[in-house]
């Protein structure tokens, strides 16, 4: 590294350390947009892993993402809930394993949930292994279907290890979005069951040195004209907290900067997971309508009329080349994700 370049990467830490303050202060300023609805919190015990999310209207999902990460190993779910009106509240509320939050304020104006979160995190995740994600991704990582979570966080500590990174993998039906009807409990992924295996670009972002992936069926259903504009689909959902730490844009990316090193730089190959995303229910035609209108989900949500619109007409994502999911083992050697050391 030259004298120039250490000078400019010495700048970028400094600006970012006040940008992390200036996050974490934001958050804690909006604390009081958060009405406690019940508080479990005094069950969890120091070794627990934990999980964070921010959910509205997710009654249909909410049973299956629960029980998929309480087999893994998740201990306890701090949870708020954003103006709900199908029960979602109701149901979260009678969970044992559950704390519960409420707010009507601005998903959007939030940073999309992060801000709540992050002032959870900062009182109840510090020294935990926290999860964060959203309601429609189910956590799958190598050997998950005989080791626990808890396991895999104590390897990664064992490596020295504070992050874990993964490919957020959009599964949808063969058919028209609307054919296959989901009843709540049920494996999604019975049905989601195909996937887009090899139309991802990856960049390494320079200020924040985390990956930036595109690609799946959303780019080349819905942004084939700019695949630029595509959603991001890598995320580092699973932490080792500090009440220090930040997401700066939903789990995709933190600060401190080390966190989103979880790639192997030099050519080799860092353990690494799946979020198996389920946003292609039926039940995204019908809300695609309604998001269009609320306007909650992008920051330029005028530019997404197009997708929001294309949604509505009932699409079939499948195409020939499309791929049959058949479990973590078809992935990893798809080069989708990876044991690297953990074997």
């Amino acid at each position: 590294m030259g004298k120039g370049e250490g000078i400019s990467d010495l700048a970028m830490a400094y600006r970012l350390r006040w940008k992390r303050r200036r996050l974490l202060w934001r958050s804690f300023r909006k604390r009081h947009q958060l009405r406690c609805v019940r508080d479990n919190t005094a069950r969890i015990t120091p070794d627990d892993v934990l999980c964070f999310s921010t959910v509205r209207n997710e009654a249909l999902r909410l049973p299956y993402f629960l029980d998929h990460h309480r087999r893994l190993g998740v201990r306890h779910f701090l949870m708020v809930e954003n103006a709900s009106d199908d029960g979602t509240r109701e149901y979260l509320a009678a969970q044992a394993d559950i704390s519960l939050w409420t707010t009507q304020q601005s998903y959007k104006l939030s940073r999309f949930g992060v801000d709540w979160l992050t002032v959870l995190q900062m009182r109840y995740g510090h020294g935990h292994w926290c999860l964060t994600l959203d309601a429609d991704e189910c956590l799958i990582y190598p050997y998950h279907d005989t080791r626990p979570l808890p396991a895999l966080c104590t390897w990664l500590e064992d490596q020295n290890l504070r992050s874990f990174g993964t490919l957020m993998l959009d599964m949808y039906p063969q058919g028209r979005l609307s054919e296959y009807r989901y009843e709540a409990g049920l494996d999604p992924f019975q049905a989601l069951c195909w996937f887009d295996s090899g139309n991802y670009a990856i960049r390494r972002k320079l200020d924040l040195q985390n990956l930036w992936i595109q690609g799946g069926p959303r780019a080349r259903m819905f942004f084939a004209d700019d695949p630029r504009r595509a959603p991001t689909m890598g995320k580092v959902p699973l932490v080792k907290w500090n009440r220090r730490y930040a997401y700066v844009s939903s789990a995709h990316s933190l600060l401190p900067r080390h966190l989103n090193h979880v790639y192997d730089s030099v050519g080799g190959e860092m353990t690494s997971g799946i979020l198996l995303h389920s946003k292609f229910m039926n039940t995204v035609v019908e809300r695609a309508v309604e998001e269009k209108q609320r306007q909650e989900h992008f920051a330029n949500s005028s530019l997404y009329t197009g997708y929001y619109d294309a949604l509505r007409s009932d699409p079939d994502l499948w195409c020939e080349s499309s791929t049959r999911f058949t479990g973590w083992r078809q992935l990893e050697a798809m080069g989708l994700m990876s044991r690297g050391g953990w074997i």
